[in-house]
């Protein structure tokens, strides 16, 4: 056996000690691997990097509630970290450099548009109802609503 490995109870007909396994479940393990998932969003590069098996992973999540919820959070994170790194380009646009038969280079921006459309048909029905005057009524009516029940529960 080699110099510090440690030694497990494992139960059974005949409980017996066995090595620990050495890409064993940890907090450390799992921290580092969420860590990777918020960065990447990327469930196969966060296994790499942090040890754990993509099957150990996939399995502790459908029996944690916990770290699946602390993974969910890391995928949004991500995702929204995409989303930003999308719409900076879609209105900033990425440079393009363009080489002539000369070789002369020119430098100019250009805007994925097909990244825009997609975009505004996924924030279509937020926008229109960020801007719809509708929204404060319903708010203004829902807040009214609010307070009559609470004076009522008051008395």
């Amino acid at each position: 056996m080699a110099r510090g490995s440690k030694l497990q109870l494992v139960g059974g007909i005949r409980p017996q000690l066995r090595k620990t396994a050495p890409r064993k479940w940890s907090k450390a393990r799992a921290n580092e691997f969420l860590r990777v998932l918020a960065e990447t969003c990327n469930v196969s590069e966060a296994c790499r990097r942090s040890g754990l098996p993509m099957t150990v992973a996939y399995r502790r999540r459908n029996s944690d509630a916990a770290f699946r919820a602390q993974w969910a959070d890391a995928i949004a994170s991500s995702y929204q970290r995409l989303e930003l790194a999308l719409l900076d380009r879609a209105f900033k646009g990425t440079e393009k450099v363009i080489r002539r038969r000369d070789g002369s280079e020119d430098r100019m921006l250009e805007y994925p548009n097909h990244l825009g459309l997609q975009l505004l048909k996924l924030h279509r029905g937020t926008a229109v109802e960020a801007i719809s005057p509708r929204a404060q009524e319903n708010i203004d009516q829902a807040r009214e609503q609010l307070l009559n029940k609470l004076l009522r529960l008051k008395r």
